[in-house]
């Protein structure tokens, strides 16, 4: 699976972007946000507040019980305000 980054979250676990190999217990989005901060302080510090981090998986904005099958993209980002 391929998880981009962007803006603050790029800056807080310190990377655009990483592939990974899921464990099969990581079927959501959210068991996705689950795994990944056990990864570790940058990771736990950048997702902590999963009501605002947005995701798109394969381009497309999905809620946490999105069902995941590892082959995904997946994209965390902030929330997005325009104009």
């Amino acid at each position: 699976m391929k998880i981009l980054y962007f803006a603050w979250l790029r800056e807080k676990i310190g990377l655009s972007e990483e592939s990974v190999e899921v464990p099969a217990s990581v079927q959501t989005v959210a068991d996705l946000l689950a795994w990944l901060e056990d990864r570790g302080d940058a990771y736990r510090q950048a997702l902590s507040e999963k009501g605002v981090v947005r995701v798109a998986v394969d381009q497309e904005h999905v809620e946490l019980d999105h069902p995941l099958t590892g082959h995904e993209e997946v994209a965390l980002f902030p929330p997005v305000t325009g104009g």
